[in-house]
């Protein structure tokens, strides 16, 4: 007999597909919306944007129709002290959004940190400025 038996090759394959058949639906992927660099719109024409430094320094920028306002920027200010501005500006102008300009020498940690507290301030629409 010179012939090789396939059927038992066959058998093994059927069952090997179903099983991965049955297994395969029941695999969670975890999935992560991350954001990408170059394809958001464009800015909003009213904003706050908050400048992080690599020493730690904050600055915050009132920019309205793509100007920086220098009456009311404020440079080298406290996280209290920013926070309070920006307090008041929400309740000044609700729906007012803040974009965060970090340095990409920051720790990810304080940055974070940074949006949960303006979160918790009532601030709706926090964003993070990047390079295109």
């Amino acid at each position: 007999m010179n012939e090789i038996n396939m059927v038992p090759f066959i058998d093994v394959m059927l069952v090997l597909l179903i099983i991965f058949m049955v297994t395969a639906p029941m695999i969670t992927t975890g999935t992560i919306n991350v954001p990408r660099a170059g394809k958001s719109a464009k800015p909003p024409e009213q904003r706050m944007e908050v400048e992080m430094t690599a020493d730690g320094k904050l600055n915050l920028r009132t920019i309205e129709n793509n100007k920086v306002d220098a009456e009311e920027s404020l440079e080298g200010i406290s996280q209290a002290q920013l926070l309070a501005q920006i307090k008041d500006a929400i309740d000044a102008t609700p729906g007012l959004p803040v974009a965060l300009a970090a340095d990409k020498d920051m720790k990810y940690d304080e940055v974070m940190k940074l949006m949960g507290e303006l979160q918790q301030l009532g601030v709706e629409r926090v964003g993070l400025t990047v390079k295109k």
